[in-house]
């Protein structure tokens, strides 16, 4: 089996959980918002937009944006268990989104179809080539539509959970190209590296011009009952970035 089938076949196995406690995530989406940073840097934009949402997860962050005044939002996910739990969550919520399962770069969507992309806490990393991505992004915006993306900090793979101080793991380097997860989804996984200035040369590279870029302290996701010294303000967790298509 080939690492991006395996890493799917993961996905879609720790996916289930949005139908295992599908009433717990309903509950979490009935009062969902997104982060402070998200609301403030979309607020204005998102107003009236057709969001595109690739890698969607639970949907939890779509109903969010409709709550924020997004026209509509699409989600795509591989994971079919993903894709049907939040297609489920959204009809009985009455919030005009809609959920495709497609294995990204290429989504199935129509061209100029967003006003904004957004991928929200966890993205990236599971992305192995990010200018084919980003060529499907551009194709997906309409002229002058934007891409906003929250996603774990470069860094973040390399810091151990370690309680009193902050510490390098001894298996993991900044430069790597890949790790194998062991936190969620685990099943083997392998989440695709690139140092900081790699992502952002290739955003830029591909048409699109910075409005935002803002690094962060949290991390956008912790295990639950864990507590790790790097997650107490000393060390970048999670970055923030907002940018328009040139087209």
């Amino acid at each position: 089996m080939s690492v991006h089938n395996n890493t799917q076949q993961a996905w879609e196995s720790a996916s289930h959980k949005y139908i295992d406690e599908y009433e717990e995530v309903l509950d979490e989406a009935k009062s969902a918002r997104l982060l402070p940073i998200e609301e403030t840097v979309l607020r204005e934009i998102v107003v009236g937009a057709d969001v595109v949402h690739p890698m969607s997860g639970h949907g939890i962050d779509d109903v969010a944006l409709i709550r924020l005044g997004a026209r509509s939002v699409t989600g795509v996910d591989y994971s079919p268990s993903a894709a049907s739990a939040a297609q489920r969550r959204a009809d009985e919520l009455g919030v005009d989104c809609r959920y495709v399962t497609a294995t990204l770069p290429a989504s199935g969507l129509i061209d100029n179809s967003a006003d904004l992309i957004y991928t929200g806490k966890g993205a990236l990393i599971w992305v192995e080539d990010l200018e084919a991505w980003l060529s499907e992004m551009q194709r997906l915006l309409r002229p002058g539509g934007h891409l906003f993306i929250y996603e774990a900090h470069p860094l973040t793979p390399l810091w151990s959970w370690d309680r009193d101080k902050v510490e390098v793991r001894s298996d993991r380097g900044y430069f790597a190209r890949s790790h194998v997860n062991d936190s969620f989804p685990a099943g083997g996984a392998v989440e695709y590296q690139r140092t900081f200035a790699e992502t952002i040369m290739a955003i830029t590279g591909a048409d699109f011009e910075l409005l935002h870029l803002e690094e962060h302290s949290e991390p956008f996701w912790r295990p639950e009952g864990m507590n790790a010294a790097a997650w107490d303000g000393q060390v970048p967790n999670a970055f923030s970035l907002l940018a328009r298509y040139r087209a």
